[in-house]
C-alpha cells in the first residue's frame, strides 16, 4: 500500500517521518506534503488562496478532486490512501470532521481517505510518552508532564515548552513565529525517535497508529 501524508508543517513532517516506518514496516511505501498552516476550508469549496502560500486546508479540495483523479487511474491491484493529518486547535472535533467529510464527499472520483486529528496540537503525540521525553530532556519539570491530561485542550505546545525549555512558554512566545517553529521541529526530531508507539498514552495518536495499521 501507498500513503500520501498530507500534514500542516514541518515539524508534523519530521515527526512522522520517524513514525511511519515503526507502524508500516518496508514494504509499504509513503511519501509526507507539509504546509505552512493549517488554514481554513473555503465556503464554496473554491480556494482564492495561491498554491505557492501552502496553506493545507485552503487547498484542501483541490487536493483531494486530485488525489481522486490520480488514483483512479491506478491499476486495480495498487492501494493508495489519502491520510489528512491537522490539529484540533479550538475546533470541535466532530464538527470539524464533519467538515473535513463534506470537502471528501464532493470528489468526484473520492480518494481513498482517511482524516487524522492531532488532539489538541501535535506535541500531544510527544507527551503522550513523558518517559521519551525525559530520555532527552533529563531535566524536564515533572511538574508540567505529570500534571498534563492527554489530550486535553490546554495549550499543548505551550505545557510542552514549560517543560523542557529554558524560560518556558512565556520566554519562547516572544520569538519571531519561524523560531518558535524551528524550536518545535527540534522538539520532535529529537523525542520522536524515543517514543513507544504501542504504548504511547494520546487518544489521538493511538486512532492514528490503528487506522494506519487496520489499512495495511
Amino acid at each position: 500500500m501507498h500513503f500520501e501524508i498530507l500534514v500542516e508543517d514541518k515539524s508534523g513532517e519530521k515527526m512522522l517521518n520517524i513514525l511511519l516506518p515503526l507502524i508500516i514496516g518496508e514494504q509499504h511505501t509513503y511519501q509526507i506534503h507539509s504546509y505552512k498552516g493549517i488554514g481554513h476550508i473555503p465556503k464554496n469549496l473554491k480556494s482564492r488562496t495561491a498554491v505557492s502560500k501552502r496553506i493545507l486546508l485552503n487547498q484542501l479540495p483541490r487536493l483531494l478532486r486530485g488525489y481522486g483523479n490520480t488514483f483512479s487511474k491506478y491499476p486495480l491491484n495498487y492501494q493508495a490512501v489519502v491520510v489528512v493529518i491537522c490539529d484540533l486547535d479550538n475546533e470541535c472535533l466532530k464538527s470539524f470532521r464533519q467538515e473535513l467529510f463534506s470537502v471528501l464527499d464532493t470528489c468526484k472520483p473520492k480518494p481513498e481517505t482517511r482524516f487524522c486529528i492531532a488532539v489538541e496540537e501535535g506535541e500531544a503525540w510527544l507527551l503522550g510518552d513523558i518517559t521519551a521525553i525525559k530520555k532527552v530532556y533529563l531535566n524536564a519539570n515533572d511538574k508540567f508532564l505529570n500534571g498534563y491530561q492527554n489530550d486535553a485542550i490546554c495549550g499543548t505546545w505551550e505545557l510542552l515548552a514549560d517543560a523542557i525549555y529554558v524560560g518556558g512558554a512565556e520566554k519562547l512566545k516572544n520569538q519571531p513565529w519561524n523560531v518558535i517553529g524551528r524550536i518545535k521541529s527540534e522538539w520532535a526530531e529529537q523525542i520522536t525517535p524515543h517514543l513507544d508507539i504501542d504504548r504511547n498514552k494520546s487518544p489521538s495518536f493511538c486512532y492514528f497508529r490503528d487506522k494506519i495499521r487496520e489499512l495495511i
